[in-house]
């Protein structure tokens, strides 16, 4: 289980580590949509599909990211976080994963061994593989639980994601556009769990 310490530290990876596995994909305008009460649905079918390509092999399979938060207006893909015994061991879940539909996309070493698979086809996904000591679990648990139960940061967060599109060339800089709100909305929900 990750400390306090750990949870509350806003981290990046590594800038001079490139994270594409075959390249960074083409650019592709950001499109936010309103909520779609179909997205937990999705969620659960993507996971079903998971848990029975892998087993036991699963420790956890959360649905995060802002599809999971209800009322909130999102990119069209669902995000889930997977916890596995070992981020790294690529080949204990990547055959199982790719024969129902996932690529990896992304590797980072220096970010906790976060890897992301993309499903392109079908219902757009974003898998991201975690080991159980990552704080980025406990995070993204944190910041869904709290847009979830607070509608003014949920709106806060809806008007950075607005601002964040016009001239935005790719996700990355619309996520980094968006992380001042992001990290401001933590701090505030790190502070009611008493972790500051």
């Amino acid at each position: 289980m990750p400390t306090p310490e750990q949870i509350t530290h806003h981290s990046d990876p590594n800038p001079d580590e490139d994270p594409w596995v075959d390249g960074p994909p083409p650019p592709e305008p950001v499109v936010i949509v309103e909520y779609d009460p179909g997205w937990p649905e999705r969620a659960a079918a993507l996971a079903a599909d998971i848990r029975a390509a892998l087993g036991d092999r699963v420790l956890g399979l959360e649905h995060v990211g802002s599809t999971s938060v209800p009322g909130l207006a999102a990119k069209d893909v669902i995000d889930l976080d997977l916890t596995l015994a070992d981020s790294r061991d690529e080949a204990a879940y990547l055959p199982a994963l790719e024969s129902i539909g996932y690529r990896l996309t992304i590797r980072e070493p220096s970010w906790h061994e976060h890897r992301c698979l993309t499903r392109m086809s079908g219902p757009r996904a974003n898998l991201h593989v975690w080991s159980p000591d990552s704080p980025e679990l406990v995070r993204h648990r944190i910041f869904r639980d709290w847009l979830r139960t607070h509608p003014d940061d949920r709106e806060r967060y809806v008007d950075a994601k607005r601002a964040a599109i016009p001239g935005a060339d790719a996700v990355q800089e619309y996520n980094l556009r968006k992380q001042a709100v992001i990290r401001e909305i933590y701090d505030r929900a790190f502070r009611e769990a008493g972790l500051l």
